[in-house]
């Protein structure tokens, strides 16, 4: 395998770390649920292709994202690939937090709101 050409600039950062959200931030916006199964085989192709911290799912109701509704599912499939500090799950509540605790995650993922009125609706 060949390395990359390494050009430093001054001012720039020695790395940087992606942090993919797509089969959370990605997948939710699909107008269909994605099978369960295939969202698996997603982030298992994400992790062996080198990318390392990959946020799984969010721990959301079903009504408020179909698309996420699997969410205790995907990270039974994933098994101990899906968990770590590395493997973060998007919580938006107290609820959200005790899901993915009791499922074992160990890196949460919180946002924040821009208004008092959607931070109460979530």
């Amino acid at each position: 395998m060949t390395l990359p050409m390494v050009e430093p600039q001054a001012g720039m950062p020695d790395e940087v770390t992606i942090y993919e959200v797509g089969p959370r931030d990605g997948l939710q916006n699909e107008s269909l649920a994605v099978p369960t199964e295939v969202k698996a085989e997603f982030i298992n192709r994400l992790i062996a292709a080198g990318l390392q911290t990959v946020e799984i799912t969010s721990m959301v109701p079903h009504k408020w994202v179909p698309q996420l509704g699997d969410a205790e599912e995907l990270l039974a499939q994933l098994g101990s690939a899906g968990l770590g500090r590395q493997r973060p799950v998007l919580v938006p509540n107290e609820r959200g937090l005790d899901r993915a605790l009791e499922r074992g995650v160990s890196a949460i993922a919180v946002f924040g709101s821009a208004t008092e009125t959607f931070a109460r609706k979530t």
